[in-house]
């Protein structure tokens, strides 16, 4: 039997995309994705059954926030989501984006999508975040985790670690960056996100080798787990997953009734605001 979430889970890690010819992709982005519409979302969320959500803003459309946050007004107070800001974001912009429904910022630190932000900036966008409430959320690779631990540590604000930190299966539970991971889950302001299953496996379908690592942060801390599908899935590889067996393979990592409703209500809603 296909697992069937709780009233009002959240898909806690999605996207938008365009449609272009309305929300033209960055000229600077480092892929340009086929058009992934509100429409679309709406329509997998309403088969899945999942009643809220949290629209990750993608490179892909660079600091522009118009598509997220014409996606955020049209879900009726359903839908949260993440920015992606440049120099030029005032605090009128801020104070818009929230009115909006956006409750962080994410930094991308990954190479293939252009690597690492201006530390300077980063770190006066944290002092903005503190002042708003907000949340940062941190793309990163594996080793990222290792090589900006103290620098994390020291953060003043609560942040999300994505895709489980993008650690590789292969590497074992015993890898220096997941280490690090479940280390920093001790602390009151370190959430993690256990979707990304697909980017994390070194097997393929249907990725169970990813399995054990979400599951060992679960057990570490289930108030400071959020889980998303990830859709529409950009940069995936050769492994384009089926969302309906990512929502069955979230069944396995949580297979507890309990457990199922921490993760996919009541931490999204805490940190979002629903």
């Amino acid at each position: 039997m296909p697992f069937k979430p709780p009233p009002l889970a959240c898909d806690a890690h999605c996207h938008v995309f365009g449609p272009a010819q309305k929300f033209p992709y960055d000229p600077k982005a480092a892929y340009v994705p086929a058009d992934a519409p509100f429409e679309a979302l709406q329509s997998l969320h309403a088969r899945l059954g999942l009643e809220r959500a949290v629209i990750v803003h993608a490179s892909c459309h660079g600091p522009d926030m118009r598509a997220t946050l014409d996606a955020l007004a049209r879900s009726g107070g359903r839908y949260r989501g993440t920015a992606i800001i440049d120099e030029s974001y005032t605090e009128k912009e801020f104070r818009r984006m929230h009115d909006g429904g956006i409750r962080g910022v994410r930094f991308n630190f990954v190479r293939h999508l252009g690597g690492r932000p201006d530390m300077g900036f980063f770190r006066k966008t944290v002092e903005r975040l503190r002042a708003m409430d907000w949340h940062l959320i941190l793309h990163l690779d594996a080793q990222d985790l290792v090589e900006f631990e103290s620098t994390f540590r020291k953060l003043p604000v609560p942040f999300v670690i994505d895709h489980m930190g993008r650690v590789k299966a292969a590497d074992g539970l015993e890898q220096q960056p997941f280490k690090v991971l479940l280390e920093w889950i001790k602390h009151e302001n370190f959430w993690v996100k256990v979707c990304g299953a697909e980017r994390v496996s070194s097997k393929g379908p249907p990725f169970d080798d990813a399995l054990p690592f979400a599951r060992a942060l679960i057990e570490a801390a289930p108030d400071r787990i959020l889980w998303g599908t990830d859709w529409p899935h950009p940069n995936v590889g050769k492994h384009m997953p089926n969302d309906g067996d990512l929502v069955d393979l979230f069944a396995r990592m949580a297979p507890e009734p309990d457990l199922q409703r921490r993760i996919l209500v009541e931490n999204p809603a805490r940190l979002y605001g629903f």
